[in-house]
């Protein structure tokens, strides 16, 4: 389905990426990929056996996934086609895993038009991201250090923009152990190739992610803090606001726990660790931008199931929940090729 202009795909994707304001490039970073991730609201940071996780958190690098693939496609809003694959390869023993992920945007074919409105042809527009990346053990302790190198590129019709970004991350994992505590600081890089004459920021994240597996249920907790580079990311809502009887209007402001919660996402894994999975999570900023004064739409609210179908394959599949109009699925596949 063709879309009439760009800037509606754009500005659709801009509203639902999780992002603060609208005054990065490359928001495309921060969309999620993979299915288990998605289904769990969007953003887990402690997956110690996926393959698609060090994308967003290099420090969970580890031998264990040695020739794992991991192929991902997100049937995104206004049929924008995302999709991903992360691979990782054990060198040896002494120098470790090497994990290695592509990107990928869609926005598919659009019509474009001068200022006065009149046809100028059809166009395409996608997006792109390489990324290597690295992790070791502190010597003799149950901390781990991780790196992504990631080259991005954005391209508009015939203008291109080119980028280079890092991931570094922190991670606490002990075996003998429960949870599983990390911080992670995406996106830090710089804008090399312009659009136009002003350089842009990228999308940087600072978030803290942690997991509790229970002991007597079989159910595991995540819980992820995000945009912590940022504390206010609460504005206004202008269908909030209340008019008296004299016609005045009444501002009313995010609170300090409107705020708060707008931080975080919580989700539960049930049989977390066995051939069959099913997922629950919630996004709190997401259901409060997306939310409708007027109707219950369930936004912030994601569910998903993951199953093994063999030894060597498992399907995960994720469903979120946008807007009453227009929601997404994610599909993953992940190979063991040992």
């Amino acid at each position: 389905m063709k879309k009439n202009i760009l800037i509606l795909s754009l500005l659709t994707l801009q509203l639902t990426i999780a992002q603060v304001g609208g005054e990065h490039i490359y928001n495309f970073l921060n969309v999620p990929t993979s299915a288990r991730n998605a289904a769990l609201g969007g953003k887990v940071l402690t997956f110690i056996d996926d393959v698609n996780q060090p994308t967003w958190n290099p420090a969970m690098i580890n031998q264990e996934m040695d020739n794992q693939l991991g192929v991902n496609y997100v049937n995104y809003l206004t049929d924008i086609n995302y999709g991903s694959l992360n691979y990782a390869y054990l060198v040896d023993r002494h120098i470790g895993t090497i994990h290695g992920g592509i990107t990928f945007v869609d926005y598919g074919e659009m019509i474009g038009a001068d200022e006065n409105g009149i046809e100028t042809g059809t166009f395409k527009a996608r997006d792109i991201a390489v990324s290597i990346g690295y992790a070791r053990q502190i010597p003799w302790q149950n901390f781990y250090v991780g790196a992504n190198l990631k080259w991005i590129n954005q391209t508009i019709e015939n203008y291109s923009s080119n980028g280079v970004s890092a991931d570094v991350a922190l991670l606490f994992y002990d075996d003998d152990k429960p949870f599983i505590i990390t911080a992670v600081v995406r996106n830090m890089g710089y804008q090399i190739t312009l659009f136009d004459e002003t350089r842009e920021k990228l999308p940087l994240a600072v978030e803290l992610g942690f997991s509790y597996q229970l002991e007597q249920i079989p159910l595991k907790w995540y819980i992820t803090a995000e945009n912590l580079q940022r504390w206010k990311i609460a504005i206004a809502n202008p269908s909030d606001n209340e008019t008296s009887i004299d016609g005045s209007v009444s501002i009313k402001n995010p609170t300090v726990i409107d705020t708060f919660t707008r931080h975080f996402i919580v989700g539960g894994e049930l049989f977390s660790n066995k051939n069959f999975n099913l997922r629950l999570g919630y996004n709190f900023r997401r259901a409060k931008e997306l939310r409708l004064t007027e109707a219950r739409t369930f936004a912030g609210f994601s569910f998903g199931f993951g199953i093994k179908l063999n030894k060597r394959m498992k399907f995960n599949y994720a469903y979120t929940k946008y807007h009453p109009v227009s929601n997404s699925s994610t599909f993953s596949l992940q190979f063991d090729m040992n």
